[in-house]
């Protein structure tokens, strides 16, 4: 596996994991749900710039993770001490996104990271992971079973089938594909 011009393959999974954020299918993973929003924003933004996860957050640090989470404009920002566990599905997981881009990460893992989600909650998700993406510039590998979402975001689609690669396109091609060119192909 390559990174840049880096050979990351057998690195040590710890390691691997302080450039590589991730957002799981199911809004409940990648969150303690018994702990505040602001609690899960700290854990995160302690372990992704390889901090003691049991010092205290200076003030300045708080006010970075409140200042990140407004991005959203969902009103979450308000609720810090809420328990992450009390809220909705489609919030949930926009804090979880912002947890996995806290400090920009150099790949972005996105595992159908809206599927369980209802339709307007999968379209206010993909809508922030498309505006963090590319604000930041990152690098992102989403999972999705949706040919719309994949086509909506990125530059290059790999449609796969039991693991083998049956269609893999960027550039213009890409820019001018459909859905239904695509099922067309596929039906």
């Amino acid at each position: 596996i390559i990174l840049g011009k880096k050979d990351i393959t057998y690195m040590p999974e710890h390691k691997r994991a302080s450039f590589i954020g991730r957002i799981f299918q199911d809004p409940m993973k990648g969150t303690a749900p018994n702990l505040t929003v602001g609690e899960n924003l700290i854990i995160a933004y302690m372990r992704s710039t390889n901090k003691n996860i049991m010092a205290v957050p200076s003030k300045k640090e708080k006010n970075y993770l409140r200042e990140h989470l407004s991005t959203l404009n969902l009103g979450l920002e308000d609720r810090m001490n809420t328990k992450i566990g009390l809220l909705s599905g489609g919030q949930r997981q926009a804090v979880t996104l912002v947890m996995a881009t806290l400090v920009k990460p150099r790949l972005l893992l996105l595992d159908e990271h809206t599927a369980a989600l209802d339709p307007s909650s999968a379209k206010s998700v993909t809508e922030l992971t498309k505006k963090i993406v590319s604000e930041n510039n990152i690098t992102s590998l989403m999972i999705t079973h949706n040919i719309s979402s994949s086509l909506e975001m990125g530059t290059r689609t790999i449609m796969m089938d039991s693991g083998k690669i049956l269609m893999d396109i960027s550039g213009e091609e890409r820019q001018r594909v459909t859905v239904q060119t695509l099922l067309s192909k596929f039906s």
